[in-house]
């Protein structure tokens, strides 16, 4: 049970957002889900990414696929990871997107709603290592609007790859601005 693009596009009627963009020609990828700062950055992703006519998995922390959300979660593209200790996530999803036909993961590579003075580097290396393109998507809630923007080939070095996601989300307006920290790797600094 995914988001029809019928109730997508009331949910954003209603809630008076707006989709921008196309989604792009390409089968399989690794989208950014930023800025993550509210728990409502889920729903206008889920219902902008059906109203884009995109097939959405997700990956979120274990405990919010507890009893009674769990199946619904689980139905709307949810994966659920466990954080609590070394796990094998990245290397799960970049084996499942290397043998499927089609898969798009988003992926809040914050990590949290909470600021945080770097992205988690899991979807870097879950799009090196499925050698798919990185798909930047927004929430403005300054405009009230979400949109998709460039694919950048995963390839890249994290430095200039990171360099465009900074330059693509210096306009963006979280819902909570204080809670959405800078838009960089520890990596880069090695």
């Amino acid at each position: 049970m995914r988001l029809s693009r019928g109730v997508a596009r009331l949910i954003l009627l209603v809630l008076g957002w707006r989709v921008e963009g196309v989604a792009p020609p390409i089968n399989k990828y690794v989208l950014i889900a930023a800025p993550h700062t509210s728990n409502w950055d889920l729903l206008f992703m889920l219902a902008a990414g059906a109203q884009l006519g995109i097939r959405t998995a997700w990956m979120g922390k274990h405990t919010l696929f507890r009893w009674p959300l769990g199946a619904l979660l689980r139905a709307l593209g949810g994966i659920p990871v466990d954080r609590t200790g070394p796990n094998e996530a990245v290397g799960q999803i970049a084996a499942a997107m290397l043998h499927a036909q089609r898969m798009v993961i988003a992926i809040p590579p914050e990590g949290t709603r909470k600021r945080s003075e770097y992205w988690k580097s899991g979807f870097y290396h879950i799009a090196q290592s499925a050698q798919v393109p990185i798909v930047l998507t927004y929430l403005d809630y300054g405009r009230k609007c979400a949109g998709i923007g460039p694919a950048l080939d995963s390839r890249l070095p994290a430095k200039v790859l990171m360099a465009k996601a900074r330059e693509f989300y210096q306009t963006i307006t979280p819902k909570y601005p204080d809670r959405f920290g800078p838009v960089r790797l520890r990596q880069e600094e090695i």
